[in-house]
């Protein structure tokens, strides 16, 4: 049984495609470098991803961790890691019917784990579940010892202790889950004296996701700060109320400066409001909205 009581944690405390897989020569040799850098970081480490391989994982359990999302776990070698760096997501797919041609089609989608990098013999996914969402129904549909087939690492930021004094984070939904994986890889270090400040925007205070986990976070972290808006707020509410503004931007994030990174991840809307959308390459594309207007510029900024 592996690791019960973080699993318990998680129950009561119940992204966009980074298409490094394009067909050109530049990106295939980057997916070429990255891969040797992985191997080379992991080596005499058993580790479960494979880069260029489809892996099978099973499901152990999954729990409500809101109205509309769920908290998935997946075993494999309980002597083994997952593989994954800080900060990088993972790609999974499922098989969709047949082509025209009788070969299977599949479903594809990124997802950011949220458990512990070095945990051995598991990882936790939490996914939003959408009506119309073909992955995430699909994930709601598993049952404990059904598998899911993945793919990895896919490195988003590569983040080392201490490469910035400050760093800011606005997230929306389940846009918290690369800030997590960061947050957990900065507190569990002694050595990183990054100051963290997270803006957590939801729909309503039920929407909130993983807050009991957050809120022990910052009263145990002082380098924590974090800061809750929703759109339709509960007569007892005591957080921020409606979209993220430059005021909450300014009084809850660091100031743009060169020791400031301010890390941006959400739906399309939370991100044209906050620093613009993705290129449409996948790129970071050119900085915008809010974070623009306050002065922060485009390598002060990163969009997951």
């Amino acid at each position: 049984m592996v690791a019960q009581s973080n699993w318990k944690e998680l129950k009561i405390s119940c992204a966009s495609w980074a298409f490094l897989l394009a067909g050109t020569v530049g990106g295939l040799l980057k997916i070429t470098h990255l891969h040797r850098l992985w191997i080379l970081k992991h080596k005499g480490t058993r580790i479960t991803l494979n880069p260029d391989k489809w892996i099978e994982f099973k499901l152990q359990d999954k729990v409500q961790a809101s109205h509309n999302s769920q908290l998935f776990r997946f075993s494999f070698d309980p002597s083994a890691k997952l593989g994954l760096d800080v900060a990088s997501c993972i790609i999974t797919r499922a098989p969709m019917g047949q082509n025209a041609e009788g070969k299977t089609k599949y479903v594809i989608r990124p997802y950011t784990p949220i458990s512990d990098p070095n945990a051995k013999g598991y990882f936790d996914l939490l996914i939003k579940v959408y009506p119309e969402g073909k992955m995430s129904q699909h994930f709601a549909s598993l049952k404990p010892g059904d598998v899911v087939e993945v793919k990895g690492p896919i490195e988003k930021l590569r983040y080392s202790p201490n490469m910035k004094k400050h760093i800011g984070m606005i997230a929306g939904g389940t846009g918290i889950t690369p800030m997590l994986q960061i947050i957990d890889a900065i507190l569990k270090n002694p050595d990183d004296n990054t100051q963290v400040s997270l803006l957590y925007a939801n729909v309503s205070p039920d929407d909130i996701l993983l807050k009991k986990k957050l809120d022990v976070l910052a009263a145990s972290n002082p380098n924590l700060k974090i800061f809750y808006t929703v759109d339709n707020p509960t007569k007892d509410w005591l957080g921020g109320k409606g979209y993220i503004s430059k005021d909450m931007v300014v009084k809850g994030l660091p100031s743009p400066s060169d020791d400031t990174l301010i890390l941006v991840c959400g739906p399309p809307g939370l991100m044209k409001h906050i620093s613009g959308d993705k290129a449409k390459d996948r790129s970071q594309g050119q900085l915008t909205g809010i974070l623009k207007e306050l002065g922060y510029t485009e390598d002060m900024v990163y969009k997951f």
